[in-house]
Parts: C-alpha cells; sequence; structure tokens
C-alpha cells in the first residue's frame, strides 16, 4: 500500500498544478485518468498478464535460440562440406594434372618413335632408291656392254668377211669348234 500512495503522491504532482480544481474531485480529470490508468494495471496484474507475456517472451527467446542454434549446426555443416568440395576439388586438379602430365610425356614419346620410325623408313627408301639406281645402271652398263659387243662382232664379222678367203675361215671355224669341245669336256 505503501507503493501505491508514493505511486499517487508522484503522480498527483502535476495535478495540483493544475490550480483551482481540487485533486481528489471527480471533476479532476487528471484523477480520473490515473484511477483508469490504475485499475487498467490492477486488471493486467490480476489476470497475470505480465508473466503471460514473460512466458510467451521466453518461449520466443527459446525458439530464436533453437533457431540460432540450428543456424550454426547448419553454419558447420556447410563449412564442412566446403572444406570437403574443396578437398575434392584439390583432389581432381591433381589428377588432371597427372593425366595432362602423363599424355604429353605420352605424346612425346609417340613423336620420338614417329621420328625414328620415319628416319627408318627414309632410310629404307633411300637405300632402296639407291638400290634401283645401281640396278638401273648396272642394266644400262650391261646394255651398253653387250650392244658394243654386238656392234664389235658386227664390224669384226664384217671385216673378216672382207679380209679372210674360204680356206682361212674353214680352219677358224674347225680351230673354235675344238676349243668349244675342250672347254666343254
Amino acid at each position: 500500500m505503501k507503493k501505491l500512495s508514493g505511486l499517487l503522491i508522484l503522480a498527483a504532482t502535476p495535478a495540483f498544478a493544475a490550480g483551482d480544481v481540487a485533486f481528489f474531485s471527480l471533476r479532476n480529470t487528471n484523477l480520473i485518468v490515473l484511477l483508469a490508468f490504475l485499475l487498467f494495471i490492477g486488471v493486467l496484474v490480476y489476470f497475470k498478464v505480465p508473466t503471460l507475456i514473460g512466458a510467451l517472451l521466453d518461449k520466443r527467446a527459446a525458439g530464436i535460440k533453437s533457431d540460432l542454434d540450428e543456424a550454426r549446426a547448419l553454419h558447420e555443416e556447410a563449412k564442412t562440406l566446403l572444406a570437403s568440395y574443396e578437398r575434392k576439388s584439390r583432389e581432381v586438379r591433381d589428377l588432371a594434372d597427372q593425366i595432362v602430365t602423363s599424355a604429353k610425356r605420352d605424346a612425346q614419346a609417340a613423336a620420338d618413335q614417329a621420328k625414328v620410325d620415319l628416319a627408318s623408313t627414309i632410310a629404307r627408301r633411300v637405300k632402296a632408291a639407291e638400290e634401283q639406281i645401281a640396278s638401273a645402271e648396272a642394266g644400262a652398263l650391261r646394255q651398253v656392254k653387250d650392244r658394243a659387243v654386238t656392234i664389235a662382232v658386227a664390224a669384226a664379222s664384217e671385216l673378216l668377211r672382207k679380209q679372210l678367203s674360204a680356206d682361212d675361215k674353214a680352219k677358224l671355224m674347225d680351230a673354235s669348234i675344238t676349243e668349244v669341245e675342250t672347254r666343254l669336256h
């Protein structure tokens, strides 16, 4: 009760400044407003509204706290997933680098082998061409020799025909036949 009277005294101070109307009169609007306000506060306290409001605020605070805890848990899960994806990304990048390095190494080896094969093929073709040239050269020399022999034989036979008598021809023929017989046997 002391508190209520202390509150009324503090609240009544502006009413005393109003002037000619007595404070405890029903004509004083300040007193009516004060009584209505106190009645309103009393009703709120009687129906335990401050406790209900406190309970609602506590419930809301608990909901916010659970939301924050859930958000923290989701944040930690997201960090874990991000770290996992970054690790996987590094692993994939390293694997890709290894594949590229291996492919470059294989391509270089294939290029080196192709150079060796090409040099070998060129060498074989050059050798084959040289053999064909040598064969053609030998064939040309043989043809020239054969032609020279043919011309020489024709010239010699022509010369012998003109210079040798029939008797000399018969002797030469007999000597040739004898020589061929001795060489064949």
